[in-house]
């Protein structure tokens, strides 16, 4: 049976069916009917657009998108009244055409290629991401009045005003470009067209059209079509980085430079570099010209380094040149050496990090010394730790639950696939009972679970040793605390999850 919900959220459910229901049965409304009209004759609505009112652009744009009616669009973009033109957000709602794309593009492209600009213009953004300004077209097509703030005129910018300067001395005023905001995915062979067409126009009006783009993902592409994309990108606008590619060192090299200029990266992802089997010293200088670009990102807050075949002894001189604290260290599926550890114990940037992973890192035949330190070093601070997949043993882990029991800022704990026993996990539960905001922990299933020395794991006993813990959680008073046990399915490898009951794979599912 069904849990009884309280008769204050059934009535909101309810309401909330029947307003989506009318919501998507209403006619279209008088406004919409009228842009409809208005839009048959594009020649009229075009002619229409210099006495327009400002409030019924966005209707109207809508409309004219939605219907594919490029030259109102075209000409829409050249008069649009407002410094912001969200155009991603619209296309996230409405299929996107190439026609449609272009059309936008090619009246701001109209648009900056006039010497005296119209005296309506104030478009200085075009946005192309999908997930930003959600509400402005809702809002607007709904007339509702808390978006006035976009009809404000913008405060005056410093190149405004030396435009005003240069007018009086008799000089021709430098215009402000325009900006056109997009998140960019870079994969594969081929551009898609609509990335090619913006990139096209961009390189064609030089100063006066910067991308920027806040995010960037570089997946398998030739490096000469990525340097080709990236010259014409703001390198200065790029906070989030990841570069997923199979790139050997020397690759990475000839990328770096662009990396160096990219002042206000906060995150940084690297994967899947690897090295020849014989170092050379052209690899170690790669290693090297690696570490000197942090020198030129002082916003630096995450750093991702996943499959970095290199890693292992040069831990340090990669490192090195961190030169403002971390928020977020993950080394993930590498090697890594003693002395690694040991170095990244004592690295000054990692005193302050909330988020720490090391899934993936062989730490079997290591002593845990340094990493007990690390863990000690940023108990302030430290919210969440990764150690799945670490071959750690019962003895290593023991030795670092002292240091776990310091983390008062903890609050996700994950080690699955470590070979851990139910005494050592029941020892963790104690140590940690006293971590207020520790409110998750995935832990592996413990070994007396598996019954033979194949690794079959047994699902019965993996039952009642989880009821053990829950157990032991409610004594404690941290029934809340959310204990969930993952291991891989012997057959296909996939994570089996129990928390009350086995989250089971299709493997064990009947046929």
């Amino acid at each position: 049976m069904w849990p009884k919900l309280p008769q204050r959220m059934y009535l909101q459910d309810s309401f909330q069916r029947r307003f989506f229901r009318m919501n998507v049965q209403a006619p279209p409304r008088l406004l919409e009917l009228g842009a409809q009209c208005l839009l048959r004759n594009e020649a009229l609505a075009i002619m229409a657009l210099e006495e327009l009112p400002i409030e019924l652009f966005p209707p109207l744009f809508m409309e004219a998108f939605a219907g594919r009616h490029t030259e109102a669009l075209k000409a829409m973009v050249q008069a649009w009244p407002f410094p912001c033109l969200p155009l991603g957000a619209l296309m996230q709602d409405h299929q996107p055409h190439l026609d449609t794309f272009q059309a936008a593009l090619d009246g701001l492209d109209v648009l900056l290629a006039q010497e005296v600009r119209p005296r309506r213009w104030k478009l200085q953004v075009l946005d192309l991401r999908r997930k930003t300004h959600q509400d402005f077209w809702t809002l607007w097509s709904g007339m509702k009045v808390s978006v006035c703030s976009l009809l404000e005129p913008e405060p005056a910018q410093p190149m405004q005003k030396r435009c005003r300067v240069e007018a009086q001395a008799g000089l021709k005023p430098e215009q402000a470009p325009v900006e056109v905001l997009v998140d960019l995915c870079i994969k594969e062979d081929t551009l898609d067209e609509t990335l090619s067409y913006l990139l096209k126009k961009a390189k064609k009006r030089g100063k006066l059209l910067h991308i920027r783009c806040q995010k960037l993902r570089i997946f398998t592409m030739p490096m000469k079509s990525i340097r080709k994309i990236l010259k014409v990108v703001q390198l200065d606008s790029i906070q989030d980085l990841e570069v997923n590619c199979i790139w050997k060192l020397a690759t990475l090299s000839r990328f770096l430079p662009h990396l160096g200029r990219m002042g206000n990266l906060h995150r940084l992802l690297l994967s899947r570099i690897h090295i020849l089997p014989h170092t050379t010293p052209d690899q170690e200088n790669c290693v090297n010209q690696l570490s000197a670009q942090f020198l030129n990102l002082p916003h630096l807050q995450e750093l991702y380094l996943d499959s970095i075949s290199f890693l292992e002894g040069r831990l340090h001189q990669v490192l090195r040149c961190l030169n403002t604290p971390l928020e977020t260290l993950s080394i993930t599926n590498c090697l890594i050496s003693e002395s690694d550890l040991t170095y990244l114990s004592q690295c000054p940037s990692v005193s302050l990090l909330k988020d720490l992973g090391l899934s993936g890192v062989n730490l079997t035949s290591l002593n845990l010394e340094s990493l007990q330190v690390l863990i000690e070093r940023t108990s302030a601070t430290l919210q969440e730790l990764d150690l799945d997949e670490c071959g750690i043993m019962d003895s290593q882990f023991s030795a670092l639950l002292p240091s776990l029991s310091g983390c008062s800022q903890l609050t996700t704990f994950s080690f699955c696939g470590n070979p851990i026993s139910m005494a050592v996990l029941e020892s963790l539960l104690h140590h940690t009972m006293g971590l207020s905001k520790l409110s998750h922990v995935l832990y592996p299933a413990p070994l007396e679970s598996y019954e033979d020395v194949h690794g079959t794991l047994h699902l019965g006993l993996l039952a009642q040793l989880h009821a053990r813990l829950k157990q032991l959680l409610c004594k404690s008073g941290r029934s809340s605390m959310f204990w969930v046990s993952a291991s891989p399915c012997p057959h296909c490898g996939d994570q089996i999850l129990y928390d009350t009951e086995p989250i089971l794979c299709p493997c064990y599912l009947p046929d």
